[in-house]
């Protein structure tokens, strides 16, 4: 079954371009010239990849990654004609995959979108692989039902937020990379800074740990990365 593919853009231009080639790919391809219109498909048809224009009229790029990430694990690929690394790294924090300053070549958004796909795909494989329950004293992680509970009380994770604790709870001890946790769990060739995953793990904090400032589960490795010591 090919992947489906929800492009979102208000230059009627390029959104033709896209869904041209996207379509040449081999992928079916949905549409949107507004925000509102292309949270409302994304809900809709759940597609595999979501390519995001920031500047959109009604709901600009922004908002629509932030309510996506609220249920939705979709990769998310933003397209922006902005340059500033503030805009870049607002997008990334909310919780994009990648992120293409316009104007950009065909071919390079073609393999972005590829290795973002495979990507995916693997990540999938690799949870379904992992053990399905994972305990840590009063932390559980049901890998299969995608769910955390603390001290028998749900917690409401972001998607990308369960995919990185399931990363490091699956490998209790081993200390991971910045780089590392981008490969496995943002796309391929992921450019983006390596702050976002900062960021995230900030978020984990600040729901798993007792002591978000002085954190035991998540704990930081000078010059290395993150490990998780239960």
């Amino acid at each position: 079954m090919a992947n489906t593919v929800l492009v979102v853009e208000d230059e009627a231009n390029l959104l033709a371009a896209l869904s041209y080639n996207l379509g040449r790919e081999g992928y079916e391809v949905l549409t949107a010239e507004n925000g509102e219109a292309g949270l409302a498909l994304a809900r809709q048809h759940d597609p595999d990849l979501v390519i995001l224009d920031v500047m959109l009229p009604i709901l600009d790029g922004f908002e629509v990654c932030r309510e996506l990430r609220k249920d939705s694990a979709v990769p998310i690929l933003m397209l922006t004609a902005k340059g500033e690394e503030i805009d870049r790294v607002v997008g990334l924090e909310l919780g994009a995959d990648d992120y293409v300053t316009k104007p950009f070549s065909t071919r390079e958004l073609m393999a972005r979108v590829r290795n973002m796909l495979r990507r995916t795909a693997h990540v999938s494989r690799v949870a379904h692989d992992a053990s399905e329950i994972i305990v840590s004293g009063d932390l559980v992680i049901d890998n299969a039902s995608h769910s955390v509970k603390r001290d028998g009380e749900p917690l409401a994770l972001r998607p990308r937020e369960f995919s990185l604790l399931s990363l490091l709870a699956a490998n209790k001890g081993r200390a991971f990379s910045r780089e590392q946790i981008l490969e496995r769990l943002w796309s391929m060739d992921y450019i983006g800074d390596s702050r976002t995953v900062d960021v995230h793990v900030r978020w984990l904090r600040e729901k798993i740990e007792p002591e978000p400032a002085n954190p035991q589960r998540i704990v930081t490795i000078r010059s290395i990365g993150y490990r998780f010591d239960g």
